[in-house]
């Protein structure tokens, strides 16, 4: 009478850019060279420095590099957008020691926590890439920037703190 349904599966694919150590993965680092490879073949040549339109060099202005850069400049910004990009960040720095946990007073740190805002912001530039404003894609690309810098610092200075820690008991 009754039929048993297929048993439904689904796949887990880990898309975090950085190892438990904090450095980035090979795989991301292997995937990131295939699509530049694949773009540089995708790409037309360059057509040579003669051939360019001089005119618009002269009056100051310069033809846009590419479709998508074209694009981004006819897309306003969004103030939306942008205090989405500032909650995730302050979030992310909080969990780097930008804030004092107020019962002790004591930098709050959590690396992990760090680490998967810094995913989610790298996630919404790569869904988002194309879609934005040139103001919106420089402030993601900034802050991107900032918070893996000082991911990188903290959780080798962490790494170092425990291991000077490990090695006064030992």
């Amino acid at each position: 009478m009754a039929e048993r349904k297929q048993e439904e599966t689904f796949k887990v694919v880990d898309r975090r850019l950085f190892t438990e150590s904090g450095e980035l993965r090979k795989d991301v680092v292997e995937q990131h060279n295939r699509e530049e490879e694949a773009a540089r073949k995708a790409a037309p040549p360059a057509p040579p420095q003669a051939a360019r339109n001089t005119s618009l060099e002269s009056a100051g202005a310069s033809a846009p590099a590419s479709p998508d850069q074209a694009a981004a400049n006819a897309i306003e910004p969004s103030r939306s957008f942008q205090m989405l990009v500032d909650f995730l960040t302050r979030n992310a720095a909080a969990m780097l020691g930008g804030m004092a946990d107020p019962r002790t007073g004591q930098a709050f740190l959590d690396l992990e926590g760090a680490r998967e805002m810094i995913d989610m912001l790298d996630a919404l530039r790569e869904k988002t890439r194309g879609n934005l404003a040139q103001a919106d894609e420089d402030l993601l690309i900034e802050v991107l920037g900032s918070l893996k810098l000082t991911f990188m610092e903290v959780s080798k200075a962490a790494t170092e703190a425990m291991n000077k820690k490990a090695k006064a008991k030992g």
